[in-house]
């Protein structure tokens, strides 16, 4: 599947990626030949889209290029790819195991690799219309990082978006495509992606956040050709793809939000459960976990209930929860202005729990314009230059819908100790390869922030007495709502109810909550898949080791080697156990 931004077609004309003499088949060690193959997978992933060297260290030197998106791009990256994979299949694992930085590799190439390949049956390029992380909005920001300090940076920034029509019109043949063989997608997101664009394609030139980078150059000969640039072909190509949207898309976009109503919508669905959380339950097995997870949050929310309320009835417990005065904001800007106030208290006490925190600092900003009352979700947009901070964007379309205790849940979730936490010291992990800041997967990351909210409890970060209610409510119905959704028949109506009843969501939100899974299918799933297997590990270790379990240490298991699989994770936690009894044992 490709990137939340697809592909381009324009030319790359140079990554900073030095192959080693291993990269010929079946030459050097073992160890050599992984990393000879994660080098040539960097390099491959990069030379096809720059976007991720903008939010994570990795080695690119030239800023000239958009993502390839043709479709004879496409099937060439498939090729490269399956090369790659089929060097990998026959090397010999149990010579790997014995390098510890080849077999992190192994495993992030392997997760990588057979995530992709699966993935290829959703041909998911051919309805790329998303009003989450689609590239229309995605591509204000790279605009926003894109490096424009020198002449040779200015002229590359000039390049680059003078490919934009390019890329739209592969876009629209990409769409067209799918219309053809059966691939839509689903018509309230089209909506929602329309009302984006409709906020983007009638500004000034110098209005545009595609003008970004003339903004913030203080070369003025280079801001007015760059305006030139937006508004001759940036802007033109947007409005032509969203009349494109409007007059031929929409039409035909399925009125279904299943997934399952895609051909071989079922492989599909089980090959994006896998990318999300490199586990390989079926549907089922994710609703059934997810199921049982409620019932025990709910069994422990009545406990509260009952002594904050004098009620177990579940109902009520939400309705006094909702209904607090002193739960509630008055405006947006109190809103924004409770989360800031929260930040520092979070990091604060967060560094109790970690042997080193990272220097990183985060803020909280608004959405941006174009993101603002369209849907998109709070979300968290790392930065690799430590010296700038991590920025957590805060949804602030319904303050008077939204709860002070839910808006701290998200705050420790975005920050400390959740994402900027572990993506910031993940870029500080010794020499890694930068293979490792390629390997993203949902369940990690995102399981690493719920994690963190359970953790916020322990460590006395949330100021209200809602937030270890609000937690219990909502976690796992992920699990239940999105395959419900996507495989077993749920209706729009009967998810947005499903949700709406852990009193984390309104109506509003509710509704925009299942356009996000109609428009990411399977991705609601990571964050309790992850949460609860680091969870599970932590209770493993504490039984194991007794008063000899540490927590600093254990976090720092979890954490030490960055983004990994959860199959990795789970045995280098166990071989730090095994380490430390043996440690005991030798006295």
């Amino acid at each position: 599947m490709r990137s939340a931004v697809g592909w381009s077609g324009a030319i790359v004309l140079g990554v900073a990626i030095t192959t080693s003499p291993a990269s010929a088949a079946g030459s050097g060690s073992e160890p050599k030949q992984v990393m000879a193959i994660a080098d040539e997978m960097v390099a491959l992933s990069l030379e096809y889209d720059p976007t991720p060297a903008y939010y994570e260290v990795l080695p690119l030197k030239r800023h000239d290029y958009l993502p390839r998106n043709s479709a004879a791009d496409n099937a060439r990256f498939d090729a490269r790819e399956d090369a790659l994979w089929s060097r990998l299949q026959k090397l010999d694992r149990a010579k790997i195991d014995k390098d510890p930085a080849a077999r992190l590799a192994y495993a992030q190439l392997r997760e990588m690799l057979e995530t992709n390949r699966a993935l290829r049956v959703c041909h998911a390029e051919q309805w790329n219309v998303n009003h989450m992380f689609g590239w229309h909005t995605a591509f204000t920001d790279l605009a926003d990082r894109q490096p424009v300090a020198t002449a040779d940076e200015r002229m590359q920034a000039l390049t680059r978006w003078r490919t934009l029509p390019a890329y739209v019109d592969n876009e629209i043949a990409n769409l067209r495509a799918g219309i053809k063989a059966g691939y839509t997608a689903p018509k309230p997101v089209v909506v929602r992606v329309i009302k984006q664009l409709d906020g983007m394609v009638d500004l000034e030139a110098r209005k545009s956040p595609y003008f970004a980078p003339g903004e913030k150059s203080k070369d003025a000969a280079f801001a007015k050709e760059f305006e030139s640039v937006v508004s001759q072909q940036v802007q033109p190509a947007l409005r032509r793809y969203r009349d494109f949207l409007v007059s031929e898309y929409q039409g035909a976009a399925r009125e279904t939000i299943a997934l399952s109503a895609l051909p071989d919508g079922a492989q599909c669905y089980q090959a994006m459960l896998r990318s999300y959380t490199t586990l390989d339950r079926t549907p089922k097995a994710v609703y059934d976990l997810g199921q049982r997870t409620v019932a025990t949050n709910l069994a422990t929310v009545q406990a509260l209930g009952k002594t904050m309320f004098d009620s177990t009835d579940l109902a009520t417990i939400v309705k006094r929860v909702d209904e607090a005065k002193d739960n509630r904001f008055a405006s947006a800007d109190e809103q924004l202005q409770f989360s800031r106030g929260l930040l520092e208290s979070a990091r604060e006490k967060s560094s109790a729990y970690f042997a080193t925190m990272p220097v990183q600092p985060a803020v909280v900003e608004p959405l941006k314009p174009e993101q603002r009352n369209t849907g998109v979700s709070s979300h968290y947009e790392p930065d690799p230059d430590d010296r700038k901070p991590g920025v957590y964007r805060i949804n602030l379309d319904h303050p008077e819908a939204d709860r002070r205790g839910a808006a701290e849940i998200t705050l420790v979730h975005e920050t400390w100790p959740g994402h900027h936490l572990q993506l910031a010291l993940a870029r500080g992990v010794g020499k890694r390869h930068p293979l490792s800041a390629l390997a993203f997967n949902s369940a990690y990351v995102e399981g690493w922030a719920r994690y963190s909210e359970a953790l916020s409890e322990e460590a006395g970060i949330y100021t209200t007495p809602y937030a270890q209610i609000s937690r219990r409510l909502w976690p796992a119905r992920g699990m239940v709502v999105d395959p419900g959704i996507h495989m077993f028949g749920w209706t729009r109506e009967q998810a947005a109810q499903f949700m709406a009843e852990s009193g984390r969501f309104s109506p509003e939100t509710s509704a925009e909550m299942v356009d996000r899974i109609a428009a990411m299918p399977g991705q609601l799933t990571a964050y309790d898949s992850g949460g609860l297997e680091i969870v599970a590990l932590r209770r493993e270790a504490e039984a194991a080791l007794g008063d000899r379990f540490d927590l600093k240490q254990f976090h720092q298991r979890v954490l030490g080697d960055g983004v990994v699989p959860l199959a990795f994770l789970r045995e280098r936690v166990q071989a730090w156990i095994a380490e430390e009894q043996a440690a005991v044992a030798a006295r």
